[in-house]
């Protein structure tokens, strides 16, 4: 929910952007790659940690996911390429070249979306039915211990401001939990990049003070 998020909003934010303005360009050019990058993160983790034991307990769903894999690196590889030129383009073909990078990164949505409802459809229910409840622990725990704290921190900021206030609270409320600073301060930082309205929703159905 966190990508679909932060994909729709680039999306709408490239594609008013006044590009004319001293910088624009190389900012959404940036902002272009630092996405696919962290979409390339994200399914590289996924081939590490996932997609091994799917492959070994629902291969026919590993297949259609591969097959997903050569649409999305083709799409990236082409916002990539129009990204990188935006900044060298002169002022009077700007406009156009926004146009043409908001074209690719709309294929880029399109393909990951039906990456996304592929995974969520297909993928997983597959490795609930065949893989056992320890097995998709242990993959979780290696996952998790991965992540260095920064890492883990900015998945959090990411994620969390898309998701409904339950999964939101259960989710900080572990992290709260299991953290050795003061509950206050770890949830200050966990809740940086929330609303004021939905670090107070947080708050209260954490049983803590409002802020």
């Amino acid at each position: 929910m966190g990508q679909r998020a932060r994909l729709f909003t680039l999306a709408v934010e490239l594609g008013a952007a006044d590009i004319a303005q001293t910088g624009a360009a190389a900012e959404q050019a940036h902002r272009c790659l630092a996405m696919t990058q962290e979409l390339r993160e994200h399914a590289d983790h996924e081939d590490t940690y996932i997609h091994q034991l799917l492959r070994e307990r629902a291969p026919e769903a590993a297949d259609a996911l591969e097959a997903e894999h050569i649409r999305l690196d083709s799409a990236f590889a082409a916002l990539d390429d129009r990204a990188r030129a935006l900044p060298g383009i002169s002022a009077d073909a700007l406009p156009e070249a926004q146009h043409a990078l908001y074209l690719a990164l709309g294929e880029v949505i399109s393909a990951y979306l039906a990456h996304l409802h592929l995974e969520e459809t297909v993928a997983m229910p597959a490795l609930w039915q065949f893989a056992g409840e320890k097995e998709l622990a242990a993959v979780m725990t290696a996952f998790h211990a991965s992540r260095p704290p920064e890492e883990a921190l900015t998945d959090l900021h990411r994620m969390l401001p898309a998701l409904p206030p339950a999964p939101r609270e259960a989710i900080v409320r572990e992290v709260v939990e299991n953290a050795p600073w003061p509950a206050d301060q770890t949830l200050a930082t966990v809740s940086a990049n929330l609303s004021p309205e939905q670090r107070n929703r947080l708050r209260h159905d954490l049983g803590m003070t409002p802020a």
